[in-house]
């Protein structure tokens, strides 16, 4: 019998700050570290990150695949970063072969290196880079149902102690960020992660009832607010889609001012 994988959708904060000290991410850094020694130590891990967009869902397949500065202004340490993880090419074939299973067109590439939604997160939780990873790209339609339908088509895969972890952030203003926190921003914030909670902790909804908040995840209060372009959110969309019901824990951390979410499902 297949053990499922553990799903833990992360709120990654921002950019490479969460590894320079900043002071606006020291709750994220510690549940980051917590969770790391938390749980169980995975064989591989499958990262769906917010930074990586394609027409179809794409995965790398690289053996040791490079690392990608996708971000800008920071102090030079920023760009000397590493985290020496090797790639996994035969669990990439694996979910491209159960997305295609599933009637999703997708793609491997091998050349592509890991985005800062892989190892910025990961050098706080598993610094020992040791463990292999690959990445799965977002669908640029942005479509939340296409990101549903991508997490239900990879249950099923058959690599013990998975981990699958979709790197975004349950509020993503940029310009937000840096403005006022006013009671008005806070309010705001605070109505769409109280929303997402019960969404995605509340056991009592049906699954359908679940999926279909999901699916239309706009309706929820201040949502355009929170999430201007929602590539951020839709990782959580794969993870839920994957995992198939209320996550099992939650955790809240203040970054940069605001509430954001962090969601678990053992396996």
């Amino acid at each position: 019998m297949i053990k499922e994988p553990d799903v833990l959708f992360i709120s990654h904060g921002g950019g490479p700050m969460p590894l320079l000290g900043d002071p606006g991410h020291r709750e994220l850094v510690d549940h980051l570290i917590d969770l790391g020694g938390m749980l169980k130590k995975p064989s591989a891990i499958l990262v769906i990150s917010a930074h990586w967009e394609e027409p179809v869902p794409t995965i790398t397949a690289g053996a040791s695949p490079p690392l990608i500065y996708d971000y800008y202004g920071f102090p030079p340490e920023a760009y000397e970063i590493q985290y020496p993880c090797p790639g996994e090419p035969a669990l990439a074939s694996q979910v491209y072969q159960a997305l295609n299973k599933a009637g999703i067109p997708s793609r491997l590439d091998a050349q592509r290196g890991f985005d800062h939604g892989l190892f910025v997160p990961l050098k706080l939780m598993y610094p020992e880079a040791d463990i292999p990873c690959i990445q799965l790209s977002l669908v640029n339609s942005l479509d939340a149902g296409e990101h549903l339908a991508i997490g239900r088509a990879l249950r099923g895969l058959d690599c013990e102690n998975l981990l699958v972890i979709g790197a975004g952030f349950s509020f993503h203003n940029m310009r937000a960020f840096f403005a006022p926190n006013t009671r008005e921003v806070q309010a705001r914030n605070q109505a769409f992660e109280d929303w997402l909670n019960q969404t995605c902790t509340d056991a009592g909804l049906l699954e359908s009832q679940r999926a279909e908040r999901l699916a239309h995840w706009d309706r929820a209060p201040h949502a355009r607010f929170c999430h201007p372009r929602e590539e951020h959110l839709l990782p959580l969309h794969v993870c839920y889609g994957l995992a198939g019901r209320a996550s099992d824990a939650r955790m809240t951390a203040t970054i940069l001012g605001k509430q954001s979410g962090i969601f678990y499902w053992e396996g």
